[in-house]
C-alpha cells in the first residue's frame, strides 16, 4: 500500500464539501476549453458507450483473478450499451476522479455506485435512481460501536470523495480521518490492521472479512443510505431520455435487479423499483 495516499488526521480541518467544491470546479473550469460532446446523437455516431468505473469498489466494479472487470457497475453498462446497440468502452477511474473525468469528456456516462447528492446536482445530471447504497461503519467484532458518537477520538478510514467522507467528517468531528484514493485501498488496510475501523458499504465490510478472517469484520451500524444515478453532462435531454427509459425498463423486467441480486445477495430496495414506475 503506498502511504503517500494517506492524509493525516490534521486533513480535517478541510473539510470535505471544500475539497469536492474545489475538485468540482476545477473539472468544470476544464470542460470549458473542451468542445461540446456527448448527446445521444454523437454517441450513436461514434459508435461506442464510454462509461467510467472504479475499479476499486467491490461488488460494483472490480477486477477478477482473470483480469476481467466484474462488478453490478460493470454488467449494468454493459446491458445500457447492449439495449442502445453501441459498443462498451470502460473507462477504469478512481472514486474520486469519477465526476471531473465525466466533466473533461473522457466519458460519456458513469455507472460508478455514484450516489445522487445536491452537491454533485451543481455539476452534472443525474437519471432516476437505478440501485441505493448503504453508508456503514465495520470494524471487529470485538469493538464495541453502537452509533457515530462512538467515533470520537478513533481513527477512521474512508475513500476520499465518498459519501462515507462526507458524514464522518460532518457528523463525527472530533474522530480522526484518514483517506484513501479508492476503496480496495480501504480494504487493504482495514485486512492488514492499518485502520480497525472503516466507514464504507456493507458489501465492501463483507469482502474485508472475506479477505482476512483473522479481523473479524462486521458491520456495525448504518449511516445513511443514498440512491444511486447514471451520471451525464449537464443538458443532454436525448441522453438523459433514452438512459432513464433503459431504467424504468430494466426494473420492470427485473435484469438490473438480478444484476443486484447476483452481487450484492440482496434485492434492489423497493422504493427504488416501486419509483420507476
Amino acid at each position: 500500500l503506498n502511504t503517500s495516499n494517506l492524509k493525516t488526521p490534521g486533513d480535517n480541518t478541510m473539510t470535505y464539501s471544500l475539497i469536492l467544491r474545489r475538485t468540482l470546479l476545477a473539472a468544470s473550469a476544464a470542460a470549458l476549453c473542451l468542445p461540446a460532446m456527448a448527446e445521444l446523437a454523437d454517441i450513436k455516431s461514434a459508435g461506442k458507450l464510454r462509461v467510467g468505473i472504479d475499479f476499486g469498489a467491490p461488488f460494483y466494479g472490480y477486477v477478477d483473478d482473470k483480469m476481467k472487470p466484474v462488478g453490478s457497475d460493470v454488467e449494468a453498462a454493459e446491458l445500457l450499451a447492449k439495449d442502445l446497440g453501441l459498443q462498451l468502452e470502460i473507462v477504469n477511474t478512481t472514486n474520486s476522479a469519477r465526476i471531473p473525468n465525466l466533466l473533461s469528456n473522457k466519458v460519456d456516462l458513469i455507472i460508478s455506485s455514484l450516489s445522487i447528492t445536491p452537491e454533485r446536482q451543481k455539476a452534472v445530471d443525474f437519471s432516476i435512481p437505478y440501485g441505493a447504497i448503504q453508508a456503514a461503519v465495520g470494524a471487529p467484532k470485538s469493538m464495541k460501536l453502537t452509533g457515530i458518537e462512538d467515533l470520537a477520538g478513533k481513527t477512521v478510514a474512508v475513500t476520499r470523495g465518498g459519501p462515507q467522507d462526507k458524514i464522518v467528517t460532518e457528523r463525527a468531528p472530533q474522530a480522526k480521518v484518514v483517506r484513501f484514493d479508492d476503496e480496495a485501498a480501504s480494504i487493504t488496510a482495514a485486512a492488514t490492521g492499518q485502520a480497525d475501523i472503516v466507514a464504507i458499504t456493507p458489501p465492501i465490510i463483507a469482502a474485508i472479512a472475506k479477505k482476512n478472517p483473522s479481523r473479524d469484520f462486521e458491520t456495525k451500524f448504518i449511516l445513511q443510505s443514498y440512491q444511486l444515478g447514471v451520471a451525464m453532462r449537464k443538458d443532454q435531454p436525448e441522453l438523459m431520455k433514452a438512459v432513464n427509459g433503459w431504467i424504468k425498463t430494466n426494473l420492470a423486467n427485473g435484469k438490473l435487479n438480478d444484476i443486484h441480486v447476483k452481487y450484492a445477495g440482496v434485492p434492489i430496495p423497493k422504493e427504488i423499483t416501486d419509483g420507476a414506475k
